[in-house]
């Protein structure tokens, strides 16, 4: 969907997996984004993905699509593995980039923003949630709310033992579930927490597959300076979907079931309707206490992400694009001390 008096950013999508075609139908409903070229490792694949999302270039190698001069940006929907010398590419080829998450490692992401500012060009990671408009009321509420942050509490698991998955691989995605969905984790800690704190220490657990060596489920704790403390829980094999997160402050607590993906837009199945927001309690009390704030939004939260990368490519070098680079890295550091820092179960 683009603005007639604005010239809409032509989107080229690397990859043709399953989050790829959620990008792909969020894009089309964006404002100021069409979306223009697909590549995959096989042309028929690529073509029929193109088929099915109205696309009308199909490549079978991510080079031939970055060298479209039909290309404006380009979507990085690869594994872990790849996703360095492809966005590096890009960027050089003066193509803005949505990346997928996580980065092999804080010095791979840092190569990919450092040649996206040298060539000017916009970097977004594909993080959905803090698109959410519930993300930027907690943000400018929480210290009137609950006082100083003092803990963050999360809990995200999505029952996924397919071991033909790619995320059982650990030469294309290697530090599996931990990456995966820990990475959500540490952004919450990005968010919501003490802004800028350094991390003190962590420590935790890792559990692997005994059939492929992947990283199936971990667990840990983050210390920050100044005192606010993070534990998470994240993995594959688990019985439920699970995405909770709690904030604790000096005066109270916020809860949130469905912090990741939210119920009403984005969960697998979104459910249409549903009141998506946040619960307050304060104080000793019981259920009937606590507060219900609703945030409601018409527009899934992966629409509200490719906008504000549409907006970012407008002005690349500006302020809300270097706070972006700036949270991508803090979140990448945290999890790379995160799995360096794991124990085997």
């Amino acid at each position: 969907m683009s603005d007639p008096h604005t010239p809409p950013l032509r989107l080229g999508i690397v990859g043709s997996g399953l989050i790829a075609s959620v990008t792909a139908r969020a894009a089309a409903a964006a404002a100021g984004c069409d979306v223009v070229a697909v590549s995959a490792r096989r042309l028929e694949v690529a073509q029929a993905f193109a088929t099915e999302h109205g696309i009308e270039r199909a490549f079978d190698d991510w080079n031939a699509l970055l060298a479209c001069p039909e290309v404006d940006a380009v979507y990085v929907a690869t594994p872990t593995a790849p996703r360095e010398a492809i966005c590096v590419r890009a960027a050089q080829l003066g193509k803005h980039v949505l990346a997928e998450k996580p980065f092999a490692s804080l010095a791979s992401l840092r190569h990919i923003t450092a040649a996206c500012r040298q060539q000017g060009v916009a970097f977004l990671d594909a993080t959905h949630f803090v698109h959410h408009p519930r993300t930027a009321l907690l943000k400018a509420q929480l210290a009137d709310r609950i006082g100083a942050v003092q803990a963050v509490r999360s809990c995200f698991f999505f029952p996924s033992m397919d071991r033909a998955n790619i995320r059982f691989n650990p030469a294309q995605e290697p530090t599996g579930a931990i990456g995966d969905m820990a990475w959500y984790a540490m952004r919450a800690v990005v968010e919501y927490g003490p802004t800028d704190a350094a991390l003190v220490a962590c420590s935790g657990f890792v559990q692997h597959d005994p059939a492929t060596g992947a990283a199936l489920r971990g667990a840990g704790v983050l210390m920050l300076a100044g005192g606010c403390t993070s534990t998470w829980d994240a993995g594959y094999n688990t019985g439920a979907f699970t995405m909770d997160l709690q904030l604790l402050g000096e005066r109270g607590a916020i809860a949130l079931d469905d912090f990741v993906l939210d119920w009403a837009h984005s969960a697998p199945p979104p459910l249409p309707g549903h009141a998506v927001g946040f619960s307050q309690r304060v104080g000793v009390v019981n259920p009937s206490a606590f507060e219900w704030v609703d945030t409601p939004t018409a527009q899934p939260q992966n629409v509200a992400m490719v906008e504000h990368f549409v907006r970012l490519a407008r002005e690349p070098r500006g302020a809300l694009a270097v706070a972006s680079a700036q949270a991508s890295e803090r979140t990448q550091g945290l999890l790379d001390a995160v799995w360096q820092g794991l124990r085997p179960v």
